[in-house]
């Protein structure tokens, strides 16, 4: 029976934490959309994380849809909560990450949560406060750029300070020095921190230990909110480690809608060893059906190299975020009619994408299986036709560049 359930903002970042929990040893199913019943994964797992569309949904959407997760989270026995967001924060200052927080804490009747998005397995670290990509503040990243989700300030408590009721009064930070002296110490500055009616503290994390440190700080709050690393400190009642992954042959079809840099380097590498087909917004409105039909057609014909169709073609080109609908439901498409001509396993890029894939195709929960980079793993479910279908979903900045190529390699 599962105790404890996440509340994912978008879908790779669901199965981004499912891949943590399971290396912690949690048995973990991921339930896929609002209003889904969790009663079957639930009575199987150690920990259940429902799958949502609203990071970039209306607040109003995304808190009243978290909120319905969390009822279907405590009705099926979990005990413990994890609010789970993605770990550049992506939010503006009319986001979504302050005000679902506060909704979960207060529909819990808390005092007192963390605020942990670092990934520094993926680069993600939080020092003074500051969120940092690589070595780049939030704001001089990429990020900064993000069509949906411009990051211009990396402070995690300035981003927060308008999306909370009480603003800066409800924040707090715990330092490095205080997290480098161990779990007492970090235990110690969130209680003060909760005395003095701070709600959201912010707590610095440079590496996976600093995470651990963090976990077994508070092992006493019965919400978390982070990114998936912080999961990796909660230990599970099962051995570590993921299901090999075993899978069917027939093409390697890639589809790919993120505009990221990472999936950019990651679709030109896979086109110098395979090939692919570029997918752009004019064509899908002059020829929907044939635009779709002629990638399916040349994914099918593909053979063993991977095939990749891909909405952006370079550095500089960021697709419109008016025309993403079109290309969601273009990329959707074409993977319904891939499984249907028989295809069992596809590589998904981006979280919109990956929404969209799933929801059309009907797929149910899903069990974790080989990681193959931090964050990134292939799943099992069940597609809408009863078949098993192995997906790997990708959240858009995940990933190294050779990944498309090598995530095909070693489990065939």
């Amino acid at each position: 029976m599962a105790t404890l359930g996440v509340i994912a903002d978008d879908l790779t970042g669901a199965t981004d934490i499912a891949i943590a929990l399971t290396s912690a040893g949690h048995r973990t199913a991921v339930v896929l959309g609002e209003g889904v019943p969790i009663g079957d994964a639930a009575a199987d797992a150690d920990a259940v994380v429902v799958a949502l569309k609203s990071r970039t949904a209306p607040v109003g959407e995304a808190v009243a849809a978290s909120l319905e997760a969390l009822e279907r989270l405590r009705g099926a026995g979990c005990e413990r909560f994890y609010v789970k967001y993605c770990s550049t924060f992506d939010s503006t200052p009319e986001g979504n990450i302050g005000p679902v927080c506060e909704a979960v804490l207060e529909a819990l009747e808390e005092r007192v949560t963390v605020i942990a998005p670092a990934f520094p397995a993926n680069g993600r670290t939080v020092y003074r406060g500051h969120l940092f990509v690589g070595d780049d503040p939030l704001d001089e990243s990429p990020m900064r750029h993000h069509p949906l989700t411009p990051m211009t300030d990396s402070s995690l408590s300035r981003l927060l300070e308008p999306q909370v009721s009480r603003g800066a009064d409800d924040i707090a930070l715990v330092p490095w020095p205080v997290v480098s002296r161990g779990a007492a110490a970090v235990r110690e500055a969130v209680a003060r921190a909760r005395e003095d009616g701070a709600r959201f503290v912010v707590v610095d994390a440079v590496s996976d230990e600093d995470l651990r440190v963090l976990a077994a700080a508070t092992g006493d709050l019965r919400l978390l909110t982070g990114g998936s690393a912080l999961a990796q400190g909660l230990p599970g009642p099962h051995p570590t480690g993921h299901r090999e992954t075993v899978l069917p042959g027939g093409p390697r079809v890639v589809l790919s809608g993120s505009a990221s840099r990472a999936t950019q380097g990651q679709v030109r590498h896979a086109l110098a060893a395979g090939s692919g087909l570029h997918l752009t917004p004019a064509a899908l409105r002059a020829d929907f059906e044939g635009s779709v039909a002629g990638a399916v057609d040349a994914a099918l014909r593909a053979g063993t190299a991977p095939f990749v169709v891909y909405a952006t073609a370079a550095p500089d080109h960021v697709v419109d975020t008016g025309d993403a609908p079109l290309l969601e439901e273009a990329l959707a498409e074409i993977a319904v009619r891939l499984v249907r001509s028989g295809v069992r396993a596809l590589l998904v890029a981006g979280g919109e994408t990956s929404g969209a894939v799933v929801g059309r195709l009907g797929v149910g929960p899903l069990a974790v299986g080989t990681e193959v980079d931090p964050g990134v793993a292939w799943m099992l479910g069940r597609a809408g036709d009863g078949g098993d279908l192995h997906l790997m979903l990708k959240s858009g900045n995940f990933g190294r560049e050779d990944l498309f190529v090598r995530a095909w390699e070693g489990v065939a």
